[in-house]
């Protein structure tokens, strides 16, 4: 698309951008109105909110827009699953400045669409608005379909630990882009879109979760949140975690251990549930760790002892990737 943003102008935009949609049945009234009606059969609608802003949560010369729209939805959507909920739709919040090429918005759009396609979902409404730095703010909906939310706060003491999806890939594909090269293209792929198990959420509720959340800070910083909110400990058995072989060799051409990305790294979005000991997980759930009585180690420790390396994300603090 030729021109600006500014060129276009706000509704301009909006055309552009709503023509790229498609629907779901759950969407009743969708873009163009006052605002958006989402069917929710259950009569309990699951939200979660996220903002991505340019420089902090992505680079243009990393990630095109069409990257950032798949990003911006999956690690919104993965919210919603690790809720045990099914996505239904999904709101844009984007600021955009007026010299920005038209395109990138558009491709941002066409990101967000298909991504929410592979959840089963629809972008459903939002809002744009001119500025000095590219923002993304995204809003997810899902529909719990008449299972109870698994929150963080339902481990308990016996319980195994279980992940489905990958750990350690987009924090090892930051450090690749970070020293300024594009392969192995796997693991910049998923750095760039990361691919959350969105069904495997629903089917933990229906397997007997209880707790979940998907990986989006590091295992043991997401492990510790439901540790602090069920009240207990839980203690990760490194050994049963797979690292691939082409992790270690980025790891060593670079001087990281990989088991750093994998316990640290976050934006995989896999997700980890905590399950009774005699529920049988299907084969793509990996168990790497068991729920223990509070104890005055940390509330995450791996093979029994405290995790020294820094890693995780705080939004306010240091990250180390």
């Amino acid at each position: 698309m030729k021109g600006t943003v500014g060129e276009l102008g706000e509704f301009g935009l909006i055309r552009e951008l709503t023509s790229r949609l498609t629907t779901t049945p759950a969407v009743r009234v969708g873009p163009g109105d006052d605002a958006a009606v989402v069917a929710a059969p259950d009569r309990r609608v699951v939200a979660s909110t996220d903002i991505l802003l340019e420089g902090r949560h992505f680079r243009r010369d990393w990630s095109t827009a069409y990257d950032v729209g798949r990003k911006a939805a999956a690690q919104n959507l993965a919210d919603i699953a690790a809720m045990g909920a099914v996505p239904t739709a999904l709101l844009l919040g984007l600021v955009v400045p007026a010299e920005l090429s038209a395109t990138w918005p558009t491709e941002l759009m066409d990101g967000l669409r298909d991504e929410c396609q592979v959840a089963g979902a629809a972008v459903v409404g939002g809002d744009v608005v001119r500025g000095d730095t590219i923002t993304v703010s995204i809003t997810a909906l899902g529909d719990l379909r008449n299972h109870e939310p698994v929150t963080r706060a339902g481990a308990r003491p016996g319980d195994v630990v279980a992940v489905i999806g990958w750990l350690g890939w987009s924090a090892a594909g930051y450090t690749v882009l970070s020293r300024g090269f594009r392969s192995p293209r796997a693991f910049v792929e998923a750095h760039r879109r990361p691919e959350p198990p969105y069904h495997a959420g629903p089917a933990a509720a229906g397997l007997g979760a209880t707790a979940m959340c998907d990986v989006s800070d590091g295992l043991i910083a997401d492990l510790g949140h439901i540790a602090e909110a069920s009240k207990v400990r839980i203690d990760i058995r490194s050994g049963a975690i797979d690292i691939p072989s082409q992790m270690y060799d980025i790891g060593q051409a670079v001087g990281v251990d990989p088991m750093q990305w994998v316990l640290t790294g976050g934006e995989d979005h896999a997700i980890v549930a905590t399950f009774p000991p005699d529920v049988k997980l299907p084969a793509r759930w990996k168990v790497i760790g068991e729920v223990l009585h509070p104890s005055a180690l940390p509330q995450v420790t791996v093979d029994g002892a405290s995790w020294t390396h820094q890693g995780g994300w705080d939004h306010f603090g240091d990250i180390e990737s």
